[in-house]
């Protein structure tokens, strides 16, 4: 097994990637789950011979499904240069601070 150097530029940017689909699969998953309890409730409150097709009842779903989504496209298509020399730069920013303390 080939071991890694922490301080490798490829590794950091391989572990910051993966953090980044952490944080997505956790969103995802935290949607999901309140999600499934809002539709629970919502269906236990609707009066006889309501229907539970109303914006209310998707409320939630629609626009925090809108940030999951937005939360998507920086994950896995916007990968830009812009994204990865401002990350570059800021970690070279902290790096000469730590190393003039």
């Amino acid at each position: 097994m080939e071991s890694f150097n922490e301080d490798d530029i490829q590794y950091q940017q391989a572990k910051r990637q993966v953090d980044r689909l952490r944080g997505f699969y956790s969103h995802l998953f935290v949607y999901i789950m309140v999600n499934s309890i809002i539709v629970y409730y919502n269906y236990e409150s609707l009066k006889p011979g309501e229907s539970y097709f109303q914006f209310k009842n998707f409320f939630t779903a629609t626009f925090w499904g809108i940030g999951l989504l937005a939360h998507a496209v920086t994950v896995f298509l916007f990968k830009s240069d812009m994204i990865r020399k401002w990350e570059n730069k800021k970690i070279k920013e902290i790096l000469e601070r730590q190393n003039k303390q």
